[in-house]
């Protein structure tokens, strides 16, 4: 597919091209700067330099006029066509630069007018074949394009292939460029050009005929890019030819991609008793049966077979990593871990590596000793745990035992395993109020005295508990702090005031940690009383940091772990530690200064993050801000405690009050451990590495959290450091040590077996997606806060390459350099990699402020596999068609401009955000049923939820949103958007197959770039 070559042209007049070339790929890894330039003057001709197929000529056309930079490549940007891309000279290091998006005032894309390479270029994508790796399937596509049907998915059976996308079963030469003449490798760039065919007529004698099923024979006619590129100046004579447009479903769907898994696993039993094999996509819902593999709800790969040496590695360049979600929600119908009870014992251990007792331990001698799987030690077993060992040298009790037959099991920890050796204290909630001026005149201090009184009802507590064992205390601030008494026998709750926030201390003990239960009547007295307080109030200068500092405090006095809500409002400018100054620069945008702007203004925030941890107060951050608040440096504490951040701009109480208060009880209620160290063991041979997430790091091995909940992930990296063996695999244990909500120390262990193979196509097989796309965001969105955004962009984009490239080269049939080749398990990944270039994180637009960037890294550094997946391709369902009968969702369409339609309504979510679109048509009888009103003029685009109506349609789509929005960690805003008015402009940066309004490639744009790339790195 994607001949992109086709491109590589020169101006139209002879001579050859100074400076076309690419430097050779960044190896490895951001944050290296060895790394940050490739070695100058290395320069690689563009475009594949091999000889065309026997048998297959094609006459040479001419180029197509203009460049084909992505973006403005000023790297790639010949002396000659400087002028059309106001790019920067070329220079001999610029790697594949994808840099700086501004729009240009000409298209960079070839103009319409035909030139046989494009032709050729149309005919592969008009006719391409998708072939599934490992299950032999053709998918042919259809001669007229048209939306894939069911049907279009059996096909004749055929040996395994990956992913090829070609004309038929036809394998077509590389079409001519100036680099590539016809079948010939390199000819002179010079005196190649002869006059385009005319329309109509066949590219080339010795072209057999497609099979029938492949679509009428295309040559001829002119294919133009979707979306209609405008062209440049017609730099040639000749007629103009026909306009065909380029398929877009004939391009590797996501949306398939997921239909297909479902249908194939959906609503079955996954047993995990096989080491390595790959689960279904987080997208298929599914019964999970833990039988020695954690389950993937726990624990996703990017690879569930390692390859046996670091060679390999490097050479694919796949990242080895894991995503690990230790407190993961189970559903219902899935068995919940099993609590394993040694009393004084604790749990048995390697005693070489401390590896926990699991099902990778091999017994012998009859049972006395026991091999260790991850270091090989031979340990004796403890006389307590001897038991006989059967025929097959299984122990006799192996399925009354979960650390031996399962993959996730918790243990209770010993003395040894708490602080100071002694039972810690069930944690506590302190809640702290920002009463300053805007707070108390906007409602929202009223807001959430009056919303605690019912959520503290709600407090978690364990199954077999009557009440919840988390005590709670309560602070309000502005520049000084107020500290509450709420002790069950006083007849009023008592203040005191702590004026010096450069030393904060607590002023009582007693009375201000308590038990919700005991005081209830004190505390719903003081949340009555708030309001009131600071009604007069007209202090509208905060403090920020003296106030995590005093939470800590207090939960260090009461020598119990706890997590502090904090509701906060401004830019704590009041004279404390932790002041900060508005440094929002928008010049600094685009240039290699911007990464200041992630950055936290004061270490104050850094070193406070660490004093929480180490005292087991975790930080969650409730924002209302109307302006700049400095995100990077406010979110600083939550995001290395554990915490969440939650963002409300301009908060208007009758719009966004029901999501502020669906995630703050959302919050309090779920599943939660405190104080807790991860340690990540593996088998010899490799070693993790790196580490991502909501977490804070002391040395290189012990990932320490102050909390850590059901929706955080840790994104685990792995290297070798030595050869791994088919024989014995790669093994991970997963331990973590944390203290329950009633104040029990425990040790939660998962357990999972991966492959390991000597070959390649293995390690491409066995890929996830969904966990690379997870792994890749992470580790650039740790890099801009040191390197320049488009380096980084650019190492995405070459590691890509080169990712696809190894495989091209080294596990596909050989076929012509100008077909794209992708493995099955990767077919979609470009499309997740573009949107991921794409998010305003790496990728500034005007209408994005610094403060929103800012969260959105903080918020993807600790997502799970299943909500970045949905983060970065967005679900788009249609509602027009619903089948109100139905009870699931509908099926969902392609996040593309194209799939919209005048007559429809649609709805997009991607986690954070919900918007119902509605196309200016849209039948009159579906807007009554939905909005109760009469036409589409009617209705108003302010409301943030939908009214009840009491229709079928209205209950269906209302049903499917809350489908939508269940276990999603964060509360979706719904906005409704109306064709052609402004806020479309909003709802259209979703639509992440389209080309960016800022700069950004579209999907197709993107396979283009990226099947260039391949070719160079090939020849």
């Amino acid at each position: 597919m994607m001949s992109h070559q086709g491109y590589v042209a020169t101006p139209p007049y002879s001579q050859s091209q100074p400076g076309i070339g690419l430097s050779p790929p960044h190896y490895g890894h951001y944050g290296d700067p060895s790394h940050a330039a490739s070695p100058p003057g290395m320069m690689k001709p563009a475009g594949p330099l091999g000889a065309a197929a026997p048998g297959m000529m094609l006459p040479p056309g001419p180029p197509p006029p203009g460049s084909n930079q992505f973006g403005q490549n000023g790297g790639q940007a010949s002396t000659h066509s400087s002028q059309r891309f106001p790019g920067p000279p070329p220079v001999s290091n610029a790697a594949s630069s994808y840099a700086p998006y501004q729009p240009s005032p000409q298209s960079s894309y070839p103009s319409p007018v035909s030139t046989s390479s494009i032709t050729q270029l149309g005919s592969q994508l008009g006719a391409m074949q998708i072939n599934s790796y490992g299950s032999g399937m053709a998918l042919p596509s259809q001669g007229p394009p048209g939306p894939p049907s069911s049907s279009s998915f059996q096909g004749p059976l055929r040996p395994p292939q990956p992913s090829i996308l070609q004309p038929g079963s036809q394998v077509l030469p590389p079409p001519p460029t100036t680099l590539n003449g016809p079948g010939a490798s390199a000819a002179p760039p010079a005196a190649q050009f002869q006059p385009p065919p005319l329309p109509g007529q066949a590219i080339g004698p010795g072209l057999p005929p497609q099979h029938a099923n492949y679509g009428p024979q295309m040559a001829g006619a002119q294919l133009s890019y979707p979306g209609g590129f405008p062209g440049g100046p017609a730099q040639m004579a000749g007629p103009p030819q026909p306009q065909k447009k380029l398929d877009p479903d004939s391009i590797p769907s996501p949306i398939q991609v997921i239909e297909n898994d479902r249908a194939t696993r959906e609503g079955q039993i996954y047993a995990t008793n096989t080491r390595g094999q790959v689960p279904p996509l987080v997208t298929t819902e599914c019964v999970i049966q833990d039988q020695g593999n954690a389950s993937p709800r726990y624990i996703r790969c990017t690879t569930y077979c390692f390859p046996c040496t670091s060679d390999m590695a490097k050479q694919a360049q796949i990242p080895l990593a894991a995503v690990i979600k230790p407190f993961a929600t189970i559903p219902p119908n899935e068995t919940p871990l099993y609590l394993v009870n040694h009393g004084e014992n604790g749990p048995v251990r390697c005693n070489r590596c401390k590896a926990y007792m699991c099902p990778f331990m091999q017994f012998i001698e009859g049972g006395r000793r026991y091999q260790c799987g991850f270091c090989n030690c031979v340990n004796d077993v403890p006389p307590f745990y001897f038991q006989h060992l059967d025929h097959i040298g299984r122990r006799l009790d192996h399925y009354e035992k979960p650390e031996l037959s399962l993959g996730s099991y918790e243990y209770v920890a010993t003395l040894d395993y708490c602080r100071k050796n002694k039972p810690p204290n069930p944690p506590a909630f302190i809640f702290m109020i920002d009463v300053s001026y805007s707070n108390i005149k906007n409602g929202l201090v009223k807001l959430i005295c009056e919303e605690l009184k019912t959520v503290l009802e709600q407090l978690p507590k364990e199954e077999q508990e009557e009440t919840s064992a988390i005590r709670v205390g309560f602070v309000t601030y502005n520049k000084v702090l107020h500290f509450f008494n709420v002790k069950s026998n006083l007849a009023q709750p008592q203040m005191m005031v702590v004026t010096d926030v450069g030393e904060v201390f607590v002023p009582l003990l007693d009375g201000f940690l308590v038990n919700y239960q005991e005081s209830q009547a004190v505390i719903h007295n003081l949340l009555d009383q708030i309001p009131e307080m600071f009604a007069d109030s007209n202090e509208n200068e905060t403090v920020f940091a003296p106030i995590i500092q005093a939470g800590m405090e207090a939960l260090k006095a009461a020598e119990c772990p706890g997590k502090l809500f904090i509701f906060h409002s401004s830019l704590p400018t009041a004279e404390a530690p932790g002041k900060l100054k508005n440094r929002d620069d928008k010049k600094l945008v685009n240039t290699d200064k911007e990464k200041i702007l992630f950055q936290p203004q004061t270490n104050v925030y850094d070193s406070l993050a660490k004093d929480c941890v180490a005292h087991g107060c975790s930080v969650t951050l409730f924002l209302f801000p109307n302006q700049y608040v400095d995100v990077a440096s406010l979110g600083l504490v939550p995001q290395l405690t554990g915490g969440t951040l939650y963002k409300y701009n301009s908060f208007q109480m009758h719009l966004d009050r029901q999501q502020f208060l669906n995630d703050l009880r959302n919050d309090i209620t779920k599943k939660i451990g405190f104080d807790a160290i991860m340690r990540v063991r593996t088998s010899t041979g490799f070693r993790a590495t790196d580490f991502f997430g909501g977490i804070y790091m002391n040395n290189t091995t012990d990932v320490e959290m102050a909390a850590i909940d059901c929706d955080k992930a840790v994104t685990v990296e792995f290297k070798h450091d030595d050869r791994l063996s088919e024989d014995s695999g790669a093994l991970i244990q997963c331990a973590l040590l944390y203290t329950t909500i009633s104040g029990q120390r425990r040790l939660r262990i998962h357990n999972l077996g991966l492959n390991c193979s000597s070959q390649l196509a293995d390690l491409y097989k066995s890929c996830e997606t969904d966990a690379l796309i997870n792994f890749f965001a992470k580790s650039a969105f740790k890099a801009v806060l040191h390197q320049p955004l488009k380096v980084i962009r650019e190492i995405l984009v070459n590691q890509t390459a080169h990712m696809l490239a190894c495989y091209r080269k080294n596990c596909a049939s050989p076929s012509a350099a100008s077909q794209l080749i992708l493995p099955d398990s990767m077919k979609v990944f470009p499309v997740y990699m573009n949107s991921l270039l794409k998010n305003c994180v790496l990728l500034s637009r005007p209408e994005i402020s610094t403060d929103e960037r800012a969260y959105q890294r903080q918020l993807v550094m600790t997502m799970g596999v299943a909500d970045s997946q949905l983060f970065f391709y967005p679900q788009l369902l249609p509602i027009h068609t619903l089948d109100v009968k139905s009870t699931g969702l509908p099926a969902a369409v392609r996040c593309s401009e194209s799939r919209l339609s005048e007559e429809g309504i649609f709805l997009l979510a991607n986690g954070l955000n919900m918007f119902l679109w509605l196309g200016v048509s849209s039948p009159p009888e579906l807007i009554q049923g939905i909005f109760n009103v009469p036409s589409f003029a009617h209705i108003n685009t302010d409301m943030t939820s939908l009214p009840e109506v009491g229709n079928p349609l209205s209950q269906q789509l209302r049903m499917i949103m809350s489908i939508i929005q269940e276990k999603k960690p964060y509360s979706m805003k719904l906005l409704i958007v109306k064709q052609r008015e402004q806020p479309e402009m909003v709802f259209r940066q979703f639509l992440v197959e389209d080309k960016g309004l800022y700069g950004g490639s579209s999907y197709m744009d993107f396979l283009c770039c990226v099947h260039k790339e391949i070719c160079q790195l090939l020849n």
